[in-house]
């Protein structure tokens, strides 16, 4: 087991949705020495700021959490510079960790990465078997390339780096900005803002058939840190909650928990994105005990909470 105690840990990303519970994470382990690279500071994308982050703050442990992500829209919008931006930074971060004997590196994969109709739930053996969906397969595929990197580093140099891939995440904190938010909070923030002005109907992408699975980011965190600790595989590992939830079905429940009380309206010109999604999580179990902490009704309640408390503004 790795004792991060006593290691200095770079939290690529470590300012953002996910990051920031991971770092908050590790300091409730007793991690004194947890540094986040800021954008302005170090730009990830290229080699000398790569470099620099290094030169500032040696790294024994890296988690590479830092991307480029958004919703269906946004990556429509923008296919060339999310495959660029999540490939470049993360091949070059690899191998420069690589070159500087850092002892551990996570990498944080995406679920974006399985094929358009994998089976469900989604294995792990099956992440080769056909290509993304098509709406956001360059981010997928740029992930799944720093899987094989890594991969590849660990049978030619020994190189231990692990590759953990969480499913979609919710949660405080998340972005709420309705051009490049994710499904949950982009719905939590209809729901409140039609509630909040009296509006008779919430509008909703798609037709509500697709399923997801969600996992409350606190659980996302302590699943990255635990495996950090106990797992020194080659293999992808999912990490997820076990539960699938139609986007009807999780609508109806966020405006019941938000108080909307109007007529939900689909408009199915909008892309519905893949049509199912869950995550066989036995591997996760297995190999270093992890599961799932937070049921779907409370991680909704206490992000529309939080959310309520912190709403956007423009």
């Amino acid at each position: 087991m790795l004792d991060l105690r006593g290691k200095r840990v770079v939290v690529t990303g470590g300012g953002g949705f996910l990051g920031s519970f991971v770092v908050e994470g590790l300091k409730k382990r007793g991690c004194e020495q947890v540094f986040v690279p800021r954008r302005k500071d170090f730009d990830l994308t290229t080699v000398e700021g790569i470099e620099k982050m290094f030169a500032a703050y040696k790294p024994e442990v890296i988690f590479h959490l830092a991307a480029v992500v958004g919703g269906i829209g946004a990556n429509k919008e923008n296919p060339g510079s999310f495959f660029y931006q999540n490939a470049i930074m993360g091949i070059q971060l690899i191998e420069a960790a690589r070159l500087h004997g850092v002892e551990k590196t996570i990498v944080a994969g995406s679920i974006c990465s399985y094929p358009k109709f994998t089976p469900v739930p989604f294995k792990e053996e099956d992440l080769w078997n056909g290509y993304p969906e098509e709406t956001n397969a360059p981010y997928g595929v740029a992930k799944k390339a720093l899987l094989v990197q890594c991969q590849a580093y660990r049978q030619q140099y020994g190189m231990n780096a692990i590759f953990l891939m969480p499913v979609n995440l919710y949660g405080p904190r998340d972005n709420f900005d309705l051009e490049s938010s994710h499904v949950i909070p982009a719905i939590i923030r209809k729901a409140v803002e039609a509630r909040d002005s009296g509006a008779n109907e919430l509008v909703c992408w798609g037709d509500g058939s697709p399923t997801r699975e969600f996992l409350y980011v606190e659980d996302a965190a302590e699943g990255l840190i635990t495996g950090a600790e106990q797992y020194n595989g080659i293999e992808p590992v999912n990490l997820g909650s076990g539960f699938e939830v139609s986007i009807k079905d999780l609508t109806e429940k966020i405006a019941r928990i938000s108080g909307f009380n109007g007529s939900l309206v689909w408009d199915t010109g909008r892309p519905n994105g893949q049509p199912r999604r869950m995550l066989d999580t036995t591997r996760a179990a297995d190999w270093f005990g992890f599961r799932a902490g937070v049921n779907l009704e409370d991680g909704l309640a206490k992000t529309i909470a939080w959310y309520e408390k912190n709403p956007v503004q423009s």
